[in-house]
């Protein structure tokens, strides 16, 4: 990690677990992914036994997957059968009933919604325990934020200045992502804009997403870190609390 990047919540953990010279900064936004089924699968609980999809088992669909089951009391390891098929496949799997649901990332849920696959299990952006945390923060490398404070600053700023236009001005946003070629549907671009609460990243605690998730991460026994500890070491919100200050809405 050069400088600062943007990461999910929960695989970042497992980065810090692993002993990345890592630091998390601040929070960007919730509501980003969504967990689709089959008719079969009407809640969490349901997936016990059932096939589920992931492009690889180190994956973040995979670590988010992981941390839900865990939530209601399953084992990722023993009740779920993972399969790994690229996105695309597998949402033609599910919409074809050989596999029972998928996690899927902005562009995927605008397009399954769209053509009616499988139906939304959990929307991260409304349902709970998930609409109450990040899922997207900032991090940065712990010897660039220590030597370069004012620089760190400046990019986070940037950061979130750049949610605030996703949130208040989601067309621009939305052509600009096609512009740069990260997705062709301008649509769905749009959609996603709309539908995720990019400015309200100031109504979030960053701390009560590290916490959650590692929290749900042990439980799934895929870390053995407390959250104290993470926290401790992997943390710092003194440039996110200034800039919350700074950038009032």
């Amino acid at each position: 990690m050069g400088r600062l990047i943007r990461h999910f919540a929960a695989p970042l953990l497992l980065r810090l677990e692993a002993g990345d010279p890592i630091v998390i900064l601040g929070g960007l936004h919730i509501g980003c992914f969504e967990l689709f089924g089959t008719n079969e699968v009407r809640s969490i609980r349901d997936l016990k036994g059932k096939t589920v999809a992931v492009p690889a088992l180190d994956s973040s669909r995979y670590v988010f997957l992981a941390s839900m089951v865990a939530y209601v009391g399953l084992d990722p390891r023993k009740d779920l059968n993972f399969v790994t098929h690229p996105g695309p496949e597998s949402i033609r799997l599910l919409s074809e009933g050989k596999i029972d649901a998928y996690l899927g990332f902005p562009p995927e849920p605008q397009e399954m919604r769209d053509k009616q696959i499988g139906h939304v299990v959990v929307n991260s952006a409304v349902d709970r325990p998930w609409s109450q945390y990040f899922c997207c923060i900032a991090a940065g490398s712990r010897e660039f934020v220590r030597k370069h404070p004012v620089a760190t600053k400046h990019v986070l700023r940037a950061i979130l200045k750049a949610a605030d236009v996703c949130g208040t001005a989601p067309e621009q946003a939305a052509r600009l992502i096609v512009e740069q070629g990260f997705t062709p549907r301008y649509d769905y671009a749009l959609q996603t804009m709309q539908e995720i609460p990019y400015n309200r990243w100031r109504e979030y605690n960053p701390e009560d997403t590290v916490r959650f998730y590692a929290l749900r991460l042990h439980e799934a026994g895929m870390i053995t870190s407390s959250p104290q500890k993470i926290i401790a070491q992997g943390t710092n919100w003194r440039f996110f609390n200034e800039l919350k200050k700074e950038m009032k809405g």
